[in-house]
Parts: structure tokens; sequence; C-alpha cells
């Protein structure tokens, strides 16, 4: 059994909100019977409700209010599954625990400042023609979840973070933690369904102010606010 996470290796930032990632790794041949039958994790604390989120796995919530998010792999597989890195809690004798050392991180190939850049403006160029279009939920998509969530990877990718803590798949977990005078823009870009297009505007007026913008786009990005 391998914890992860706030259960793992990180155990400072364990509290009554944190779920229990984890993953179990099982001999070969036995993977399908450890996901289809959950009686080996409810022998713990009766299962109150649960669903295979992905075909390795399952969300959990135990009757005593803990969340848990498991995966099971065979041996072999773990060479190809990123994974940062955890603490064994549990091993048969013999087991091979180099096996539980990350061999593959999330690729971020290609995601510098100008990949960055690009993406948020076209999601913005894109998002505010669907507005014209009166697609206001598709338009709120590209705006306040997409172009914010590049956004974050952009402040995580050339300001130093004050969390001790950096969560390598998901940039924006502890975001206000770790850059607080940055999360103070948060409100401005997300303002919510009615006010999508100051979002929007919010986002290129910051944009425009701390980096070098392509002219051509950014006009008419302007044009469609």
């Amino acid at each position: 059994m391998l914890a992860l996470g706030s259960c793992g290796t990180e155990r400072e930032r364990l509290d009554q909100y944190s779920d229990l990632d984890f993953f179990v790794i099982v001999k070969d041949g036995y993977k399908q019977t450890y996901i289809q039958d959950l009686t080996w994790l409810s022998k713990l604390e009766p299962i109150a409700f649960h669903y295979q989120n992905t075909v390795d796995g399952h969300k959990v919530l135990f009757e005593d209010d803990v969340f848990c998010e498991f995966a099971v792999f065979e041996a072999h597989e773990l060479v190809n599954i990123p994974f940062a890195e955890g603490k064994i809690i549990w091993k048969e004798v013999g087991f091979d625990e180099t096996i539980c050392q990350p061999q593959r991180l999330p690729s971020k190939e290609n995601r510098d400042r100008e990949w960055l850049l690009g993406e948020i403006s076209c999601n913005l160029y894109l998002g505010l023609g669907r507005y014209q279009r009166g697609e206001k939920l598709a338009t709120y998509d590209f705006i306040q979840n997409r172009s914010v969530k590049l956004w974050t990877e952009l402040i995580s990718l050339e300001t130093t973070s004050r969390s001790n803590f950096i969560d390598i798949f998901n940039t924006n977990k502890r975001f206000e933690e770790g850059y607080p005078k940055e999360a103070k823009q948060l409100p401005h870009f997300l303002q919510g369904y009615e006010r999508i297009s100051e979002s929007a505007q919010a986002l290129l007026e910051y944009l425009d102010k701390h980096y070098p913008l392509n002219p051509f786009i950014k006009e008419k990005i302007r044009n469609l606010l």
C-alpha cells in the first residue's frame, strides 16, 4: 500500500478536510479482483458511498466521513503511471520497494511562457466569440475555467511559491497560500456567469500589463468585449 499526498510524505498538511489518496499494488492477475470487490476495504469501516472513477480504481466515502481515492496496479504497471513520491504503509516480505519510486512525472513539454500566453489569448478570443453567439456557458468555461487555470500555471512557472507543498499535478491547489499577492487578482478574473466579459477584460488587462502580448490578437479580443 503506497500512501500519496497528505497521507503519504506530506503529513504536515493533513487535516480534517484531507482526502486519503493511495495506490494498492497487487500480484499479477489480482487487479480486477481488488477493483470489483471492495470487501478488503469495507472491513476497515463500512462504505457509505463509492463509484469507480477510473479503470484502475474508486472514490470512496466511509460512514465515519473519511474520503478516499485509490487505484489498483500490478507491479509492472507503475513504470508508466505518473505520480509523486509516496510512503509505503504496508508491504509483503520480499516486495521490491524500488518500483514505488516515480519513474514518470507529468509532461510539461512546451508549456513555457510563450505557449501559456498563446493559449490564454486564444481562449479569450474564442470564448468571447462564443459569447457573441449567446453561448454564455461555453464562454464561461473558456475564460473562467481554462484561461484562469493556465494563468495559475504561468504564475507558478515564473514565481517562487511560498508554500512548502507544491502539487505537480494541479497548480490551482494551495495557490492562495503559495502566491498570496497574485491570488488577489482572482476575484477580478472570476466574477461569475453574469460578468463574463468583465472577467475576460480583467484578465486581458493584467496580461497586457505584465507580459508582451501579440498586438493583433489583443486588439481582436478588445473588439469582442
